[in-house]
């Protein structure tokens, strides 16, 4: 038997004997410890090498995914190269340093919470009071725009709240579409920022700077509520239309004057608008065009792309990046190549990656199980995720092979698996009848959990669906299945997690070599963190018993203890602990370096995954 890879290991955690490096940890203690708990959480990045099919490693593996990035490149610590911050959820702004150089850029990972700043939905770092130090505009709640103040420097920032709201000239708050993404520059070089608005009619709103006064917040004065005469719509999906927007300025011609970039929901690419007038007396009355690569082709995506133009190889020229959020054209398409880099030179722009920050993404909705699936003794890795961004029929399972070993495990994607016509696969590994093999138990968005005998062997599984083990749920869709031993009686019982929240728990009333799940409550204990629940089992309290750990859709984790016995448990809510998940958390637990310390690896609404050290 493997149940060490495939359950909760039930064993109490000491500290952690090494730690990976500090510059892939800058944010890792992110569990506050809980009363009693003997455990706390250590983020890592790169706690090992994991590569793609292509034998590649993957740079960041264990970033979390992308499913909506809104990057933006400024050198934050002042020393001559480009650092990257990117949006992928609300409220936080992601952080990577540039270690490598201005022609070279090389991107690690520190937080996801960006100095915690509160962002909203979009966020832009500008030099608002031309200090030379970048200030932050972002969504303050409800549609409005906040200012955070850079009173630091350009090589130290510290940024304060400077403005809640900010203001015209009357004193009145100024509206910010939600949906879309502001910016600001001074477009008539005049030394007053200007504030665009874009809006959903695909017209600007532009607000010019009133002259400054020191400490005060910024006012700004209304100027039009059609910049330019400007008026997006896309003519190639059926009908006039536009929609949520982005715009980015930039000299893209070397002219001395600002262009402007736009990408709208019902663009699949970025529009490029020329400046025909000067610096102190812009002409933005041109007609939009679409950008192009090289050999002629449209750059085009799934829609609402969020363009950023820099130097990011010192060449003098602006190359193109594009966070993809999704739009009018199925953005299930791009829910793992969703950070575009294309490269410009003298030809045009040339396509050079679509995933820039390199990481395990499998689309959205990644669900990570564990089992020894070759039989060499360590812990290989399963992943479904809701739907198979390239075929879009069906979900599809990654499987990466640890080509490593107990103690040093190296991963990589091997395969790929179409098991049943259904999204949302959630894997359970398991030897659950007595074979020495890996059988594997998949939920999915409808009721039933469907079981997949192993009828290979121990070195090559090769899963076939046995429908007369399929294990119904009274109710409910999205299951999400554990497996674990929750009454010390030598096999593994079964629990249920779904959509409405509350946990299904099914005793295994066979043994060891024939499983028998029988339902015993579909509202097991009355239990109910919220929706999408995810149950998985570790013994956090170091008592000998299974404590039960559950991701949600919103976000973060619920730990019930058990307060009982290996035999009869009892589990009680504690409202003390805390450990910051991501929406759609799917938390499993396993000791991959066979330390005897258990770690915490779980995907989430993203499609990637996070791995946690236990200390």
């Amino acid at each position: 038997m493997r149940r060490v890879f495939l359950c909760a290991a039930l064993a109490a955690c000491a500290a952690l004997a090494a730690c990976a490096p500090a510059s892939l940890m800058d944010d890792a203690h992110l569990a506050a410890p809980a009363a009693n708990t003997a455990v706390t959480w250590e983020r890592a990045i790169v706690p090992f090498e994991v590569r793609d099919a292509a034998d590649r490693p993957y740079t960041q593996p264990f970033l979390g995914g992308f499913d909506v990035p809104r990057p933006q490149f400024v050198d934050i610590d002042g020393d001559g190269d480009l650092d990257l911050f990117t949006q992928e959820r609300s409220n936080a702004v992601m952080f990577f340093e540039n270690t490598g150089t201005a022609t070279a850029a090389s991107y690690v990972w520190r937080t996801d919470r960006y100095r915690d700043l509160t962002i909203g939905e979009w966020y832009r770092f500008i030099d608002m009071d031309s200090d030379g130090d970048y200030d932050v505009l972002a969504e303050e709640l409800y549609s409005h725009i906040r200012m955070y103040r850079n009173e630091g420097t350009a090589k130290q920032p510290e940024f304060k709240l400077f403005a809640d709201t900010l203001r015209d000239s009357n004193g009145a708050p100024i509206f910010a579409d939600r949906q879309n993404i502001a910016n600001a520059a001074d477009i008539d070089c005049n030394g007053l920022m200007d504030l665009f608005l874009g809006r959903v009619d695909g017209t600007i709103t532009r607000y010019e700077e009133t002259a400054r006064s020191g400490a005060s917040q910024p006012r700004f004065r209304f100027v039009t509520d059609r910049f330019e005469n400007i008026e997006i719509v896309a003519q190639n999906v059926g009908s006039m239309r536009h929609g949520a927007n982005s715009m980015y300025f930039a000299d893209n011609d070397a002219d001395g004057d600002l262009d402007l970039f736009w990408g709208d929901f019902f663009e699949q690419g970025v529009l490029y608008i020329r400046n025909q007038g000067t610096c102190q007396s812009p002409n933005l009355r041109a007609e939009p065009e679409p950008l192009r690569m090289s050999d002629g082709e449209l750059i085009a995506s799934s829609g609402y792309n969020v363009p950023v133009l820099v130097d990011i190889d010192g060449d003098r020229d602006l190359d193109l990046f594009m966070g993809v959020v999704g739009g009018a054209y199925n953005p299930n398409k791009t829910a793992a190549d969703n950070f575009h880099f294309y490269e410009r030179s003298p030809d045009g722009y040339t396509l050079r990656m679509k995933r820039y920050v390199n990481a395990m993404d499998v689309g959205s909705e990644s669900v990570p199980a564990f089992g020894d699936i070759d039989g060499d003794g360590d812990a290989d890795m399963l992943i479904g995720n809701k739907l198979d961004p390239q075929a879009l029929q069906n979900a599809r399972m990654y499987v990466f092979r640890n080509d490593g070993t107990k103690t040093a495990p190296r991963f990589q994607l091997a395969d790929t698996l179409d098991l049943a016509s259904a999204y949302h696969y959630a894997p359970a590994l398991a030897d659950l009848n007595g074979d020495g093999l890996i059988d594997l138990l998949l939920g999915t968005w409808n009721n039933d959990l469907q079981f997949y005998a192993n009828r290979g062997t121990a070195q090559a599984p090769n899963w076939v669906q046995d429908t007369t083990q399929s294990v119904k749920l009274t109710r409910g869709s999205n299951t999400t299945p554990a497996l674990v031993d929750i009454d010390a009686d030598g096999d593994l019982d079964l629990f249920v997690g779904e959509a409405s929240g509350t946990i299904n728990f099914f005793r295994n009333t066979g043994s060891a070599r024939a499983q028998k799940f029988e339902l015993v409550s579909d509202e097991y204990l009355g239990i109910d963190p919220g929706r999408r629940s995810h149950p998985a089992f570790f013994d956090v309290d170091g008592d000998g018993d299974a404590d039960m750990l559950i991701g949600r859709e919103e976000g973060g984790a619920t730990l019930y203890r058990n307060n009982g016995t290996r035999r009869e448990p009892r589990f009680v809510l504690d409202n003390s602990f805390k450990l910051e998940l991501p929406a759609l958390a799917s938390p499993s637990f396993v000791d991959l370096d066979g330390n005897g310390r258990v770690e915490l690896v779980t995907g989430n609404l993203s499609g990637g995954l996070m791995f946690f050290r236990s200390r």
